[in-house]
C-alpha cells in the first residue's frame, strides 16, 4: 500500500518539518488481519500450526494478546493435546487472555477470520516479515539517538559495529535459514568433496598450510573449521600461523597465475599484538633469509638490502591483507571479513591471538570465561557463514611451567572449555630446545671441574639433537587422527619449515 504524506501547503510547518511530522505519525508495520487469520486456521485444524511452528514465535505477534493466544494454543499443541475454542475456553478465562480484545467474542471473530489452513504458512510469513521490519524500525531508532549521544560510551566506530551487530543477530536469530537438508543434496555435496581430493595429485584437499606432514594428517586447511593453535610465549605461534598464511595466500596466487586470471580468495590476518610492519617485516625475514634482528637494527649489507627489497617486490602481488586493530571487537572483524569475501573473495583468516579480542560490542559478559566462549563461538560463526578455515592462536595458562614435561596439554589451554568445545581441531607448538637451552649447566653449580664438563657435554648432546626442530602437536581433530608432527624451525629468521628425516 503506498502511503500519501499531506503536503507543505496543508500546513504553516515547513516542507521538512511536514515531513518530519508524516514519518512520526506512520504507524509501525503490521498485519492484525494476517495473525487473526493465522489463529483461526490453528484453532480449526491444529495441523496449521505444523506449517508455522519451525519460524514464528509469540513476540513476532503485532497484537500481544494475539500473541498469548498463540503461546497458549502452540504450547497445548506441543502437549499433544486438542486446542480448539472449547478445549481452550477455560484456560482463557482463567488467564484473562481474551479480555482485552473483548472477551470470549474474540475467538469467534479469530473463527470467522479463517481462510483456510492451506495458506497458513503465507500468514506466518507475512506475520514474521512485518516483525523483522519492527525491529529494523528499532534498530534504526537506536542509531540515531546513540548518534545524538544517548551512549556516550560509544564512539562513532563502536556506534557503527554495535548497529551491525544488532542487524546480524537480527539476519540470524530464530533460525530463518537453514532447516532440514535431505540426505540426498548431503551425499552430493560429500561426493564433490571426495571427487576433488581424487582428482588432485596430492593428499590436499582443502587450503595448504605450506608445511607437508600437516597437510598429510589433515588434508589442508576446510572450510567452516576453527582451528586452535596454542602454545606458550616464545614457541613460535605467530611465526607458524605467518607461515600457514603466507603459504596459502602464496597457493592461491599460483593457482590465479596458471589459469591466467586474478586471485579469487585471499588471506586475512588480524594481528591483535604486532603492528602491520612488524609483521611484514617477520615474513620478509624469512623469505629473503635476512635476520630480523639485523633489520632492525640496520646491520645488513648492499648484498642483502637488495635481495631484501628483490623479494618485497615479489610479494606485494600476494592476496595477504593484515589488520593490526589492537583489542579488536568480534562484531568489527566480523564485519571487516565480511567485507573482504564481497570485494576481494575470502580464504583463510588468521586471529594472532583471541584472549586480545572483545566480545560483540553491546554485550557484557560476566566473566572472562563467558568472554571467551562468546568469542571462540562467534570466531567459529564467522568460519560457517564466510565457508573459511579460521585459525585463531591462544596462550597457554602458566601450569605448563611446573611440570618437569613441558609438552602442552588441552587443559593447559586458558578457559579451556569453551576454546576445545568450539574448535574442529586443537594444535600445540613446542619446542625442546627452548627449555634446554635455559638448563645449560653454570659453573658455579657444581664442587668440580669435571663434573662441571661432564654435565656440559651432556647438555651440548641434547642440544644437538632438538637444535632447530619443533614439536606440532596435533591434540584434538574432528575429522581426522591425532598426533605429532616435527617440523624444522629456524630461530634466526623466524620461520618454520619440513623437517627432512627418513619417512617408512
Amino acid at each position: 500500500m503506498i502511503e500519501s504524506y499531506p503536503s507543505s501547503a496543508a500546513s504553516d510547518a515547513s516542507s521538512d518539518d511536514g515531513g518530519l511530522s508524516a514519518l512520526l505519525r506512520r504507524s509501525p508495520p503490521a498485519n492484525i488481519a494476517a495473525e487473526q487469520a493465522l489463529l483461526g486456521a490453528i484453532l480449526t485444524n491444529n495441523k496449521a500450526y505444523e506449517r508455522v511452528s519451525d519460524f514464528l514465535e509469540p513476540e513476532h505477534f503485532a497484537d500481544s494478546v494475539n500473541g498469548r493466544i498463540y503461546e497458549a494454543v502452540a504450547r497445548r499443541i506441543e502437549r499433544g493435546q486438542l486446542a480448539d475454542p472449547v478445549t481452550m475456553k477455560a484456560e482463557f478465562e482463567h488467564t484473562g487472555v481474551l479480555d482485552a480484545a473483548g472477551g470470549p467474542a474474540y475467538l469467534a471473530k479469530l473463527l470467522t477470520a479463517m481462510v483456510g489452513i492451506v495458506n497458513a504458512g503465507d500468514y506466518g510469513r507475512v506475520i514474521h516479515d512485518a516483525w523483522v521490519r519492527r525491529q529494523l524500525i528499532d534498530i534504526g531508532e537506536n542509531v540515531v539517538n546513540n548518534a545524538f549521544g544517548a551512549r556516550p560510551d560509544l564512539d562513532g566506530s563502536d556506534q557503527i559495529a554495535a548497529s551491525e551487530e544488532a542487524l546480524f543477530k537480527l539476519a540470524t536469530e530464530r533460525g530463518q535459514e537453514g532447516g532440514f537438508v535431505s540426505f540426498g543434496k548431503a551425499l552430493t555435496g560429500a561426493i564433490d568433496v571426495a571427487e576433488k581430493a581424487f582428482l588432485r595429485t596430492g593428499d590436499v584437499v582443502g587450503l595448504t598450510s605450506g608445511l607437508r606432514d600437516l597437510d598429510k594428517r589433515t588434508g589442508g586447511l576446510h572450510p567452516s573449521d576453527l582451528l586452535i593453535l596454542a602454545g606458550r610465549p616464545a614457541m613460535g605461534k605467530t611465526a607458524l600461523a605467518t607461515k600457514i598464511a603466507f603459504s596459502a595466500a602464496r597457493s592461491i596466487m599460483r593457482d590465479a597465475e596458471e589459469k591466467g586470471e586474478k586471485p579469487h580468495g585471499s588471506v586475512a590476518i588480524f594481528s591483535l599484538e604486532m603492528s602491520s610492519e612488524q609483521l611484514a617485516t617477520r615474513i620478509l625475514s624469512g623469505e629473503a633469509e635476512v635476520s630480523g634482528e639485523k633489520i632492525r637494527r640496520g646491520d645488513i649489507g648492499q648484498k642483502e638490502f637488495d635481495r631484501f627489497v628483490r623479494v618485497s617486490r615479489e610479494l606485494q602481488k600476494l592476496p595477504l591483507y593484515i589488520d593490526d586493530t589492537p583489542a579488536i571487537s568480534l562484531s568489527a572483524m566480523r564485519t571487516r571479513c565480511r567485507r573482504l569475501a564481497r570485494t576481494q573473495g575470502l580464504s583463510l583468516v588468521v586471529v594472532d591471538y583471541l584472549q586480545l579480542m572483545r566480545p560483540a560490542i553491546g554485550t557484557k559478559p560476566d566473566s572472562r570465561v563467558l568472554e571467551i566462549s562468546m568469542i571462540t563461538q562467534g570466531l567459529k560463526a564467522i568460519a560457517k557463514e564466510l565457508s573459511v578455515p579460521v585459525i585463531a592462536l591462544s596462550q597457554l595458562s602458566r601450569q605448563v611451567e611446573s611440570r618437569e614435561d613441558k609438552r602442552p596439554m588441552l587443559s593447559d589451554l586458558r578457559e579451556s572449555g569453551s576454546i576445545e568445545q568450539d574448535a574442529d581441531a586443537v594444535m600445540f607448538v613446542y619446542r625442546d630446545e627452548y627449555y634446554l637451552q635455559q638448563r645449560m649447566p653454570k659453573d658455579s653449580a657444581y664442587d668440580s671441574n669435571e663434573k662441571f664438563q661432564a654435565a656440559t657435554e651432556e647438555w651440548q648432546r641434547k642440544m644437538a639433537l632438538v637444535h632447530n626442530k619443533a614439536e606440532l602437536i596435533l591434540e584434538k581433530q574432528r575429522h581426522g587422527p591425532t598426533g605429532m608432527i616435527q617440523l624444522y624451525f629456524e630461530g634466526e629468521y623466524t620461520r618454520f619449515g619440513d623437517l627432512d628425516i627418513i619417512h617408512e
